[in-house]
């Protein structure tokens, strides 16, 4: 199969996907070897060839997926103005705990919050896919370790933890929301 071909392949593919597409899902689509480099070259020039579109190729923790840009946002939001749920400041505190210092157990979110963590803020969590157990503290009681999982990661736009904004940032970005209320 020409190169040509294997790039609408892909495009058809991820455009009709409902999650990202790892490069293993992409490559089973073949027949031949497609080997990582020029799948990876393959996605680039997709990523391209969308560049002046509303829609862009993007990579994400768990693959590759479209999505449409920020700037269309508001545009399809009137479409279906249903709006996400809203979490707790205790909920936003916890994730933002485990997702800047994972591994933590209960008790370091609580040591850190200064507060109890109640057990249906962990619960919201693990049942949105946002954190999981990834193993357990080797002391006494072998609590828990909580982690961000990939499904954070996607819902977030992000291909890795290390692209979360600096706490700084987000420091500054609560300080403004509370003034503002």
């Amino acid at each position: 199969m020409d190169p040509s071909q294997v790039k609408r392949v892909l495009e058809a593919a991820l455009l009709a996907a409902r999650e990202p597409m790892s490069p293993n899902d992409m490559k089973k689509m073949f027949d031949e070897e497609l080997s990582s480099d020029a799948l990876r070259r393959l996605l680039d020039e997709l990523r391209e060839d969308w560049a002046d579109r509303p829609v862009e190729l993007i990579q994400l923790a768990s693959g590759w997926r479209f999505r449409t840009r920020a700037e269309y946002l508001p545009y399809l939001e009137r479409l279906n103005p249903e709006r996400p749920p809203k979490y707790s400041r205790a909920v936003l505190e916890t994730l933002a705990i485990i997702a800047y210092r994972q591994p933590v157990t209960r008790g370091d979110i609580e040591e850190i919050r200064g507060v109890a963590v109640n057990t249906n803020v962990v619960k919201t969590l693990e049942e949105r896919g946002w954190i999981d157990v990834v193993g357990y503290r080797e002391t006494p009681g072998r609590p828990a370790l909580f982690a961000t999982t990939k499904q954070f990661l996607d819902d977030l736009g992000l291909r890795s933890v290390s692209e979360l904004p600096p706490l700084e940032q987000i420091a500054q970005t609560l300080e403004l929301n509370h003034e503002n209320q």
